[in-house]
């Protein structure tokens, strides 16, 4: 459980911290990064959980989205998992949207990606834990989820069956309905199985349907996005939300993609929405 720093950088008056560890969860080397804002120093802050999309690791977001500038300015420690466990040994896919970097947040039950795959326990269990271990001004009753595309999938997921350990929850272009969609339905194949039941276990349109949350639900979507229409497809979610009757903004951004300049344009008013909740 022993963390391994591997960098440490200084930003906006924090600093960005990179460690491995061997994880219990995901029987590998794990790599995650922290940002703790200057105020840290001094007192307890917030926790804001930032899941990156497929191919991605912790580093896109640091690299490109320029959340410390936010994150500085409200306070905010942001943790970046990784995307899935990684090295040799570990299974894989020659697609891009399964396998290593494509860990969709659940944990796997089918070989041989069970062995491994255990993303959700990793996330809300053994990561938390050492971030309370290792930050001691990390305030863990005040967490917050956020994230991009299969990130996306991941923080409303989370969120809604983890409510009482997110307090505040908001995504860019997240895939929301994974058991309608490719991506999804190729993913939770090989990761859970043939059983549609299970899926729906993951799968954002399905749990709000089951129990709606105390949090306002803040998405960003960008209408010129190219997997908008066949992998990402909010309005599903939207019905799902009316349906339930769950407080839900879902903002179209005309122009926007798929890419970190859609996110680096909106990821200000993410950090505010989140620092509202997590500081009320």
């Amino acid at each position: 459980m022993a963390l391994q720093p591997v960098q440490a950088i200084a930003s906006f008056g924090g600093k960005v911290e990179v460690f491995d560890h061997a994880s219990d969860a995901c029987n590998s080397t794990m790599r995650f990064a922290v940002y703790s804002p200057p105020q840290a120093a001094s007192g307890p802050v917030p926790v804001l959980w930032y899941l990156s999309g497929l191919t991605c690791t912790w580093a896109n977001v640091n690299e490109k989205s320029g959340i410390q500038r936010y994150a500085a300015e409200h306070g905010t420690m942001v943790v970046f998992p990784d995307t899935s466990p990684r090295g040799e040994g570990v299974a894989d896919d020659e697609g891009y949207d399964l396998g290593q970097g494509a860990g969709f947040y659940v944990d796997a039950t089918q070989d041989p990606w069970a062995e491994h795959f255990q993303m959700e326990t990793y996330v809300t269990k053994e990561l938390p834990a050492l971030i309370g271990e290792r930050f001691p001004n990390a305030d863990m009753a005040r967490q917050g989820i956020t994230g991009h595309s299969m990130g996306g999938h991941g923080a409303l997921t989370l969120h809604l069956k983890y409510r009482d350990s997110y307090v505040s929850v908001s995504a860019f272009s997240p895939i929301v309905a994974p058991t309608q969609v490719p991506w999804g339905q190729k993913a939770f194949t090989a990761y859970l199985g043939s059983d549609t039941t299970q899926w729906a276990k993951h799968d954002a349109c399905e749990l709000v349907k089951q129990a709606t949350t105390k949090a306002h639900i803040l998405i960003d979507q960008g209408a010129a996005d190219n997997f908008l229409d066949e992998q990402l497809r909010p309005q599903l979610f939207g019905d799902a939300c009316a349906e339930a009757g769950q407080e839900v903004s879902i903002r179209m951004r005309e122009g926007y993609d798929h890419s970190y300049y859609f996110v680096s344009s909106f990821i200000g008013e993410h950090m505010a929405h989140h620092a509202k909740a997590l500081k009320a």
